[in-house]
């Protein structure tokens, strides 16, 4: 008897079966991390907070027909006082004066409040590495308002672009003050002249955004990895091969993870996050009544270009990252 090889009377092969289970079986797709050079899509739609909040003061300060008819001292970088068109443009409003201008210090005492009490924070490794990155973060917030081997970075900027201390220099023709003290917009005020002419580098839009943001960063991860152990972190990092992994693998196992979960935020992410809601809320109030749009513009850049190299760089530097660590790590 002839047999037909499509004959579907005969037994099939356990080859065909092989190769036919072989063909229907799903193939699973790797999953895409996130490149550890940029921020991850959380940190991302965090980080559009700042911009949305400058862009919407701006053009609220532009369409508001009271503050737009408010007059506005240029030098001063601010509306004139006794015409202001809210409280909150005044520079001596309560929030500026007891806030702003001592923001780095309550971002600090914050941070500080942070790092004593929250029990993911209780390994030594990880109070250490925090505290280093504060040091960083704030030796930024030094160079570019306070000092920087001289005048700070934006009133080196501001004479840079052709700014000077007007009315303070017949004054140095006199010998009073010296022409070194009036190098800094600080040091123009005191010897009764205005610093005038340049690009001024917004100075509350700076400190606001770098304060939040570092707050923000140690707190956010922490409280992430604590609550949902860590599978809401979607951080990559380079390992010292060249593989890429999740932040996860060089997490480490804290005893107080298990307490931080019945506790929530405690003391210190409360306090945290009070003095986040605070520089949002004033970066608003500085994007509607102080400050060119492009004054606003640089201080956002520039404090941004202090967060990278400390939030995202040891990501993809392992050495680095041994030193000063990642957040929740």
């Amino acid at each position: 008897m002839t047999v037909s090889p499509n004959d579907s009377s005969l037994p099939s092969s356990p080859r065909g079966k092989s190769r036919a289970s072989a063909t229907n079986r799903p193939t699973s797709t790797p999953t895409a991390r996130n490149p550890p050079q940029l921020p991850t899509p959380l940190e991302t739609a965090l980080l559009a907070v700042y911009p949305i909040l400058l862009t919407f003061g701006t053009l609220f300060s532009i369409l508001s027909p009271q503050t737009r008819a408010a007059p506005y001292d240029a030098s001063g970088q601010s509306h004139v006082q006794a015409s202001a068109p809210s409280y909150f443009a005044r520079k001596d409003n309560l929030f500026n004066v007891i806030f702003v201008k001592r923001g780095w210090g309550w971002i600090t005492a914050a941070f500080v409040v942070l790092l004593l009490t929250h029990p993911s924070l209780g390994s030594v490794t990880r109070k250490v590495k925090a505290a280093i990155r504060w040091g960083l973060v704030t030796a930024w917030w030094v160079l570019v308002t306070q000092w920087c081997f001289g005048p700070p970075v934006i009133d080196r900027g501001f004479r840079f672009t052709g700014g000077k201390c007007e009315g303070a220099v017949v004054r140095v023709a006199e010998g009073k003050p010296d022409r070194a003290d009036v190098l800094t917009a600080v040091a123009c005020r005191a010897s009764g002249g205005k610093w005038m002419g340049g690009h001024d580098i917004s100075g509350h839009v700076f400190l606001l955004v770098l304060g939040s943001w570092f707050l923000l960063q140690e707190m956010a991860w922490i409280a992430a990895r604590a609550w949902f152990e860590g599978r809401r972190d979607d951080r990559c990092i380079v390992m010292g091969d060249g593989a890429v992994k999740s932040a996860g693998v060089e997490a480490e196992r804290v005893e107080g993870e298990e307490l931080a979960k019945e506790q929530g935020l405690g003391l210190g992410g409360k306090f945290v996050v009070a003095v986040i809601g605070l520089c949002w809320w004033m970066l608003l109030m500085t994007a509607i009544y102080f400050h060119t749009w492009f004054e606003k513009l640089t201080g956002l850049l520039v404090a941004l270009l202090g967060i990278y190299p400390i939030y995202v760089l040891p990501r993809w530097i392992p050495a680095l990252r041994q030193i000063i660590g990642l957040p929740g790590i």
